[in-house]
């Protein structure tokens, strides 16, 4: 069996998979973050009932930042203090298994959309939620020249002054600026002025990247339907003849596709 970790700044996921991929069991816990005592958390699930009747062969964790993937540690986190932690070698430890490989979420997300939408070679996968990630998936495998890439942290212009792609185009801004989530929102000034913002990133990473499609999740993705018109609508007024738009297109799994992503992952890997 597989185990696939989804870790969030807020919650983590937990799912076991059959090596065939089918979903057999998942269980979400809150994230502590104090990394020591997340550890504690995650043995402690790990040994319920729900857990302990499968065996675990193989342990995929996505974590939400930075990893150097040789040693399998977690450098930096975006919205989690953690420094430089040995997640591999700590979850070894609790699953008593050393076939434990780490990746950041977002390119796990990209993986599984990658794989779903198979008639796109090139594939430029994007999560719009607390912050922004992103995934460059290129045959059906994560692109290991853009595997480090954090889209989110670009630095545009924005109303005068330098920021942060995600500190003005996030989920968490719209609900700062707004007052409420994506799911609630359904004022379309709000959504006319979250499209402009999220057009602006996103039309430099056309530029660079030329994918064949853009999929986008998140628990704002997730709704894409409420704004897409309108961030296609903005992209074409950015008028870049050099940048063709692709199709914009919803994710699959918006919220899930990260623990998808980790099954597939590791059948890469092990074959």
């Amino acid at each position: 069996m597989i185990l696939a970790i989804d870790v969030g700044a807020t919650k983590t996921l937990l799912a076991v998979f059959s090596k065939d991929g089918k979903l057999l069991h998942e269980q979400k816990i809150p994230t502590d973050h104090r990394y020591k005592a997340f550890l504690g958390d995650l043995g402690s699930v790990l040994q319920q009932e729900g857990f302990t009747r499968f065996k675990i062969t193989a342990a995929c964790c996505a974590l939400p930042g930075k990893v150097d993937r040789a040693p399998g540690v977690g450098i930096t986190f975006g919205n989690l203090s953690w420094k430089r932690v040995p997640v591999r070698d700590d979850l070894e430890k609790i699953l008593r298994s050393k076939t434990v490989f780490l990746e950041n979420d977002a390119k796990l997300a990209g993986l599984y959309e990658a794989l779903v939408h198979r008639e796109y070679k090139k594939v430029l996968y994007l999560t719009l939620s607390t912050g922004i990630g992103s995934g460059f998936i290129v045959d059906g495998k994560i692109d290991e020249a853009y595997g480090d890439a954090e889209a989110g942290h670009m630095v545009l212009e924005h109303e005068g002054k330098l920021k942060a792609w995600e500190d003005f185009a996030s989920g968490r801004v719209l609900v700062e600026l707004f007052g409420k989530k994506a799911a609630e929102l359904d004022n379309p000034f709000a959504w006319k002025h979250y499209a402009k913002n999220v057009a602006r990133g996103l039309d430099a990473l056309l530029a660079v990247l030329q994918p064949d499609v853009v999929i986008i999740g998140g628990s704002v993705g997730a709704y894409l339907q409420k704004f897409s018109d309108l961030l296609k609508e903005e992209l074409k007024k950015i008028n870049n003849n050099m940048v063709p738009i692709p199709p914009i297109i919803k994710a699959d799994k918006p919220e899930e596709a990260v623990i998808y992503g980790c099954y597939q992952y590791i059948q890469q890997r092990l074959g």
